[in-house]
């Protein structure tokens, strides 16, 4: 256990936060918190409130003068949609670059459902999404990073700000995802496409329909 001698001098002020333990209970993650979130194109403010912080408390994470809780650690992987081993610096085994059909759980929300077409921690995503007819929001979004889509079956809609494309089976869209978008399914039957986003800030039904998700 720590005792009052192993505090780093000057440190008594902050006070007894979980996250101010001595730097020797976990490796060193600064450089890893600040490149991941900058990876996911998140701002200080943007990040610190998903994780539930203020933004001056991060930078302190960031910098190293604080050091983070396990719990902690736990949500800011989930944010930055990595793991606790990469937070560590620890080197991930070697990915399998294959990704067998039937084996992942689809996830569900509003009707979306979508099925892991990727592996997971890369800097881009890969899913295969079925849109339903008439979703009940539709729900614009409006995020830093880029999409690509292309139609497997069914009609979809797609408008891009002030603009409206309706896309048949073998079209394909690649938008910058600043531009407000929202997709949906054209045809009564519902659409599948293929989908490939590089936002890797939350789950992946978080992207185009909010919190929520759920497996099947």
């Amino acid at each position: 256990m720590s005792t009052p001698a192993e505090t780093p001098s000057g440190s008594g002020a902050a006070g007894p936060e979980p996250e101010g333990a001595p730097s020797a209970a976990l490796p060193d993650v600064a450089p890893q918190l600040r490149a991941l979130r900058r990876r996911r194109g998140l701002t200080l403010e943007a990040a610190a409130q998903r994780a539930g912080l203020s933004p001056a408390h991060l930078s302190r994470l960031e910098t190293g003068r604080r050091q983070p809780s396990l719990p902690m650690l736990l949500g800011l992987a989930r944010i930055y949609g990595t793991t606790v081993s990469e937070l560590l610096g620890e080197v991930p085994p070697e990915r399998d670059p294959v990704v067998r059909g039937g084996l992942a759980e689809p996830a569900e929300a509003d009707g979306w459902v979508y099925h892991q077409a990727g592996g997971p921690g890369r800097a881009m995503q890969a899913l295969r999404v079925q849109v339903p007819y008439a979703t009940r929001n539709d729900l614009v979004r409006v995020h830093p990073g880029e999409e690509w889509l292309y139609v497997l079956d069914g009609r979809v809609r797609l408008a891009l700000g002030e603009a409206v494309h309706v896309l048949d089976p073998g079209d394909s869209a690649h938008f910058d995802s600043l531009t407000p978008h929202r997709i949906a399914a054209a045809t009564r039957g519902g659409a599948e496409l293929l989908f490939v986003h590089t936002l890797m800030q939350s789950a992946a039904a978080d992207l185009c329909l909010g919190a929520g998700a759920h497996r099947r």
